[in-house]
């Protein structure tokens, strides 16, 4: 009998011990524990985003996280986290089989996770960065192109345009981030190289994800360009345009200094905007193809309806000769 696709394209798969090779993003505010489990639940790879959660408050959500699911689940962490120390121990000690990193030198903290028997990847923005990874001996590497939502790299560089010149770089498995979010996508990083998917958007737009409810609906509502590239000078962050943004802009354009741009940002305005629902003076992130979806489904649906779609596309390629 021929085999699935999936079955031949298997390096994701067989790493994490996963049905898909699909891994929902540990975003800021989205991903607590209900969604990391429903997606691993559904076959795919749930992270928890440890970037908004205090060290405890992460340790719980790993706790319920495993009492809602056996299958394999990660957390993804901010290397530049300020409770990284502690994170990096409450991982270890509740044995997370895996973890994924940013936002930081991979180098620091790969040996000692992987010591541990952590599966490790990395997201990078360029194939640079992605040789540093191998060279540090992560397992995988997740590219991730600028339509991604929140903290970007600084490149620029579209996922489409890094993918082909990540894979290229590297040899150890490949998975593509930033923008993608259908059956349709997917199939076009794998036909570009990659080996795995990271999704975002499409997971934070669920009834799983832990975002403000009013949040939500303002993302299902977004139209093409309505999201941007801003406070490239401290770090570019894609956000909704809103009252914060024009603000943003403004500083920007007339020659604001990272200081200046760190004070307007201040303290807790990304929960402010994602958790708790200010649309207007929050710092609100999602990525590009949030204008394509209108929809809040399940974790489970999206699952299912990212591989029904990925596999109609590969058999109508398998059929295309010219």
């Amino acid at each position: 009998m021929q085999k699935n696709f999936l079955e031949i394209m298997n390096r994701i798969i067989d790493l994490f011990g996963i049905e898909y090779p699909i891994i929902s993003g540990g975003m800021v505010w989205c991903s607590g524990w209900k969604l990391a489990s429903a997606v691993s639940e559904a076959g795919g790879l749930g992270l928890l985003g440890a970037g908004s959660m205090h060290s405890e408050t992460l340790r719980e959500h790993i706790i319920k996280c495993k009492n809602a699911t056996k299958k394999p689940f990660g957390v993804n962490i901010p290397l530049l986290y300020p409770e990284i120390d502690a994170v990096i121990k409450i991982v270890i000690d509740e044995q997370v089989p895996i973890v994924f990193t940013s936002a930081g030198n991979p180098k620091t903290w790969t040996s000692p996770l992987k010591n541990a028997g952590i599966k490790v990847a990395h997201v990078v923005s360029s194939s640079k960065f992605a040789k540093k990874c191998q060279e540090a001996g992560v397992d995988a590497v997740v590219a991730e192109g600028f339509e991604a939502g929140g903290h970007n790299g600084a490149e620029e560089t579209t996922t489409f345009a890094l993918i082909p010149q990540v894979r290229q770089s590297i040899d150890i498995p490949l998975i593509a981030a930033g923008g993608i979010a259908t059956g349709g996508g997917m199939a076009a990083a794998f036909a570009l190289g990659a080996e795995g998917v990271q999704i975002g958007t499409r997971f934070a737009l669920t009834q799983e994800s832990s975002a403000n409810e009013d949040f939500k609906q303002l993302c299902i509502n977004l139209n093409e360009g309505d999201t941007m590239l801003a406070l490239k000078k401290i770090g570019a962050t894609r956000l909704i345009k809103n009252e914060f943004f024009a603000e943003v802009k403004t500083a920007e354009d007339t020659g604001a200094t990272a200081d200046q741009l760190r004070e307007l940002l201040g303290k807790g305005r990304a929960k402010r905007g994602i958790f708790e629902g200010d649309l207007q003076n929050g710092e609100l992130e999602i990525g590009q193809i949030a204008s394509l979806i209108r929809d809040l489904p399940s974790a489970k649906d999206v699952v299912k309806d990212i591989i029904t779609e990925f596999n109609l596309k590969i058999a109508e390629f398998e059929n295309l000769k010219f």
